[in-house]
């Protein structure tokens, strides 16, 4: 009898990943996982009014310890406008799981334009957090991001920058895609002027990937990506290719499948690590 609409999804996840002590004192490690949401949208004189928020948690062992349910996002949104807990622009990644291109769950207020086949936006993030790595203080903490984002038939191209005030570093990142042929083929590029809140890895990097559609339910997506100056430091240097294999098994049931290899100048031998995963949809 009200005019909100509410949806409630979300999805059931089984994981082994494997790899040099991924288990801690083992090279495999399985766990459970789930994810729910809830959304309320309804209309305004303003535009659409939505309300979102999302719980997670991880079962990583029989013990009781282990599960650790919390909140993944919530947030409100009133046309362009949002506000609360989310994942900022540098969530947006390539193809693939190969590559580590930057993201956050932050406090924030964001504003996007959609233009179209242009879209513009901002937000203000708090930064209040020791978990970040240029900072053991971030008492007062304030991040600035900008995205602009062109698309013009099947290749669309993204623009995005973020600034650490706590650190006075910022990063910024370019993300090409583009249909070719039987799939989709998509660059990005990093730089960061030091260890920031936004992109801390390495002072720059370049990743790509082609995320091949074989058939309607099997895609496979080659990738790489490579890291200059890993964590800051001249002349250390580190490449990873990997494979990713997804098969929608029925609906609502898929698999997905990661391999990667990963050498760095740190480590004598490079190593293989990824996962197996099944997930439920609904």
């Amino acid at each position: 009898g009200t005019e909100t609409c509410l949806k409630i999804g979300g999805w059931v996840r089984f994981q082994v990943n494997y790899g040099p002590n991924v288990g801690g004192f083992s090279d495999w490690d399985a766990s459970g996982r789930g994810y729910v949401f809830f959304d309320t949208k309804n209309d305004t004189e303003y535009g659409t009014l939505a309300g979102f928020i999302a719980l997670e948690g991880d079962v990583d062992n029989s013990s009781s310890s282990s599960v650790n349910p919390y909140i993944d996002e919530a947030y409100l949104s009133l046309g362009g406008f949002k506000a609360g807990y989310f994942y900022n622009f540098w969530d947006k990644g390539i193809n693939g799981e190969t590559d580590s291109l930057g993201s956050n769950d932050l406090v924030a207020i964001q504003y996007v334009y959609d233009g179209g086949s242009f879209q513009v936006g901002g937000s203000i993030d708090e930064l209040e957090d020791d978990d970040f790595p240029a900072s053991s203080l971030y008492n007062n903490g304030i991040g600035v991001e900008a995205i602009a984002t062109v698309s013009l038939g099947g290749v669309s191209f993204d623009l995005l920058g973020g600034y650490d005030t706590e650190a006075e570093e910022g990063a910024i990142r370019g993300l090409l895609s583009a249909d070719v042929g039987p799939g989709t083929l998509q660059v990005a590029a990093i730089y960061a002027s030091d260890p920031n809140a936004y992109f801390s890895t390495s002072e720059w990097t370049v990743a790509a990937s082609y995320a091949f559609k074989a058939t309607d339910k099997l895609t496979i997506t080659p990738a790489a990506q490579y890291w200059s100056d890993l964590a800051f430091v001249d002349g250390v240097d580190q490449w990873r290719a990997g494979l990713t294999v997804a098969y929608s098994i029925t609906d609502g049931l898929r698999s997905l499948v990661s391999v990667r290899y990963t050498d760095n100048d740190v480590i004598d031998d490079g190593f293989v690590d990824g996962f197996v995963r099944l997930q439920r949809d609904f």
